[in-house]
């Protein structure tokens, strides 16, 4: 994790009372490994010290996905947040879409067609994505973006592939207007 994220919780959990003045009090053992596993979901990067939190996340698996939804929340609950602004949502946004907030995931999950293959990728992006978006404590600079418009192909890519995404969506639309008056010119 990088200082500010560290800075940033160490001045939640003060905040919320979890660190004693002035002898902070370390958590640790499944305390510890939520909070760890709330900010290593909601950071667009992920480093090898999450590791251990984030297999602990995802290895919480019940026979019915509710309840393998119930019981990662419970998980990431047990971290001490107390009522610190936006972390209830932050919290809920991550149950439900921890990994799919990414661009192929936006790009299937997105999809209005039809049986004989024909549709459209939309452009609206999930709640449980906006919220990540839009959370102080996630990472809102690295989340995808919407290249185009629907009725014209649009798609979502990477938000470090945009620039180029979009630069070949223009280019694949001007070719298609040149061949349009191309053949209307032949016929």
């Amino acid at each position: 994790m990088d200082a500010k994220k560290i800075i940033a919780v160490a001045a939640l959990l003060a905040s919320q009372g979890v660190v004693a003045q002035p002898t902070p009090q370390v958590l640790e053992g499944d305390e510890r490994m939520a909070c760890e596993a709330i900010l290593c979901l909601a950071a667009s990067t992920r480093p090898a010290q999450c590791m251990p939190s984030i297999q602990k996340y995802f290895s919480i698996s019940f026979r019915w996905f509710s309840d393998t939804l119930r019981g990662r929340a419970n998980f990431l609950n047990l971290c001490p947040t107390g009522n610190a602004p936006g972390m209830a949502a932050l919290k809920q946004a991550l149950v439900n879409g921890a990994g799919r907030c990414d661009a192929p995931s936006l790009n299937a999950s997105n999809w209005a067609g039809d049986e004989q293959g024909g549709g459209m990728v939309m452009n609206n992006m999930p709640e449980y994505c906006s919220v990540l978006a839009g959370n102080a404590y996630g990472a809102a600079g690295a989340m995808p973006r919407y290249v185009g418009t629907p009725e014209r192909g649009g798609y979502w890519v990477e938000a470090k592939d945009y620039d180029a995404a979009f630069q070949a969506y223009t280019e694949k639309l001007n070719k298609a207007a040149e061949d349009a008056v191309s053949n209307q010119t032949m016929n």
